[in-house]
């Protein structure tokens, strides 16, 4: 990425997030995603949640998580309440799928974001297991991996990407990482002023296991209600110590083998 160009990203606002659904509609005809099949329409009985996952033919995904409450007036009686949220690809700044690709296939942009070229893709899934957040995904009958690209033949005509320009509530923001993050912010105090104390940034945070996301999230319950890992951390941290612990190892094998060498010739 030049120095000149800001890294962009979503911030997603999950309490004004209406379920609608707009941002997959969207994200699927955009980028000419296959029709949901059987395996994409998981009917789980448990709420509105049709798709249940990120995966190759879902690159945005509506969660309905369903809750029983106490309601704070007279009665005192339990009530529903509905969380939904709006996932994707995280973009992460130290981002695993990047690390373990062996063809290149991955590759961050010029706008910071990171995506997959299926014409160099080989299907090896490494970076599927890779994933801390489970987001990528081969698509059956092709073998490839598969994710979000946030629009990135949109960013490049400079465009919004699909699932932004859709959202009818503004729950979806684009723009430049460094302004999301202050915009968020201030939603934040905002909710906290309002007694919303539970609400909470996830993603937003350069400290974290994965350095931060290129995609983060306003939410109203802790991360694993929502199916996201309460602490995140990049899968290929240790590769640089096994590395050298390979080569070490690697090193006194041959020394080893050399010197046995040299005392059967002498």
């Amino acid at each position: 990425m030049s120095a000149d160009q800001a890294r962009v990203g979503f911030f997603t606002d999950t309490s004004v997030c209406i379920g609608c659904k707009a941002c997959e509609v969207a994200c699927k005809e955009w980028n000419g995603l296959p029709d949901p099949g059987p395996a994409d329409l998981l009917l789980t009985g448990m709420s509105y949640d049709n798709t249940a996952a990120l995966g190759a033919n879902s690159w945005r995904h509506v969660a309905f998580i369903e809750q029983d409450v106490i309601r704070e007036i007279s009665d005192g009686g339990p009530a529903t309440r509905w969380l939904m949220a709006s996932d994707v690809c995280k973009h992460c700044t130290h981002a695993a799928c990047l690390d373990v690709c062996p063809t290149g296939a991955l590759v961050r942009t010029e706008f910071g974001t990171v995506i997959v070229q299926p014409d160099v893709c080989n299907g090896c899934a490494y970076c599927v297991s890779a994933c801390p957040f489970g987001v990528i995904d081969r698509r059956e009958g092709d073998g490839r991996a598969w994710k979000c690209t946030m629009c990135y033949d949109r960013l490049r005509g400079g465009l919004e990407p699909a699932c932004a320009k859709a959202c009818p509530t503004d729950s979806i923001q684009f723009g430049p990482l460094d302004e999301l993050r202050e915009i968020a912010q201030t939603r934040l105090e905002t909710l906290h002023a309002a007694g919303r104390t539970e609400a909470r940034l996830y993603g937003s945070d350069d400290d974290d296991g994965v350095g931060g996301t290129g995609a983060f999230f306003l939410l109203l319950d802790k991360p694993e209600v929502y199916g996201l890992p309460p602490a995140p951390v990049v899968t290929t941290k240790d590769l640089p110590s096994m590395w050298r612990w390979a080569g070490a190892a690697a090193a006194a094998l041959a020394a080893g083998v050399a010197v046995a060498f040299a005392g059967r010739r002498s």
